[in-house]
């Protein structure tokens, strides 16, 4: 990455100056320290010399620094405990977030597992309120809202790597069962993605006759069946093959394609189409 120039750095270093409302104040000196040469005092007449690597060194500078890192230099500069650091700025007008970000990410193992974390177990943490859980939960939706959105740009049979992408990040770090029906147009392009059913660990209620009637409305032609299984296994249970059985059977009555099913684990997914479960099952 290309050196700022020396006009640039200054003009930057400014910016942050007038963010932060930084004054710096002029002390006494020392005693025992000889008073600088004539050519390298500070004559408040003349422009403003090129500023010092660290322009300041105390906490009161901080999200200054940290602003001018991620416009400067870009995201992916920033730590993941630094991405988190900033982000908690936005619900704390003051004070050091850098210890508390850290102590999440220890606490949950990632900054995606942080964003991930159930609302509940955030809200019991120290140091988080009302403000900071939104702001997690909020940052956590606007990344699902865009990889959706990617998703929807063209046929999700074409687009196997995003759509994948997309469920794990949205199921994957569940804690309980969620299942979901994609459902889709004539072209296979999503139409929605809704939650048909959410239960405890290792069990989720689904009602065949609420996913066909939903498959309607929509006039939806074909549909993707997914859920996650938070032990972290994607092996399909006997109640994972019979539910997709009865939706196969009540989908094909009304025309509706049901191009698979899968089930997302930590790190692993299973594909009832792969597998040829579904095949075995028409």
């Amino acid at each position: 990455m290309a050196l700022l120039s020396p006009r640039l750095a200054a003009l930057l270093q400014a910016s942050q100056d007038i963010l932060r409302g930084e004054t710096r104040r002029v002390g006494t000196r020392p005693q025992g320290f000889a008073e600088a040469p004539a050519r390298f005092q500070h004559d408040p007449r003349a422009a403003p010399s090129s500023p010092l690597p660290f322009a300041s060194t105390g906490p009161q500078g901080h999200r200054g620094r940290m602003r001018g890192k991620l416009l400067g230099r870009g995201p992916q500069a920033l730590e993941d405990y630094e991405l988190l650091e900033m982000l908690l700025f936005l619900a704390m007008p003051k004070g050091d977030t850098k210890p508390l970000a850290k102590a999440l990410i220890n606490a949950h193992g990632s900054f995606a597992a942080v964003l991930a974390a159930p609302q509940e177990r955030l809200m019991e943490t120290r140091g988080l309120g009302e403000h900071s859980v939104a702001a997690l939960k909020l940052v956590q939706a606007a990344a699902l809202r865009m990889m959706q959105a990617e998703v929807r740009d063209q046929p999700i049979l074409n687009n196997t790597e995003r759509l994948d992408a997309y469920l794990a990040a949205a199921l994957s770090r569940e804690r309980v069962e969620q299942f979901r029906v994609l459902f889709l147009d004539p072209k296979n392009r999503l139409i929605a993605d809704e939650v048909h059913g959410q239960g405890t660990v290792n069990h989720t209620p689904v009602y065949v006759r609420e996913v066909i009637r939903r498959a309607i409305e929509l006039h939806a032609t074909a549909l993707i069946l997914v859920h996650n299984h938070p032990s972290g296994d994607p092996s399909p249970s006997r109640a994972d093959i019979d539910i997709t059985r009865d939706l196969q059977a009540a989908a094909r009555l009304i025309e509706v394609t049901i191009h698979d099913h899968l089930i997302i684990g930590n790190g692993a997914q299973f594909s009832f189409r792969a597998e040829g479960l579904l095949r075995a099952m028409g």
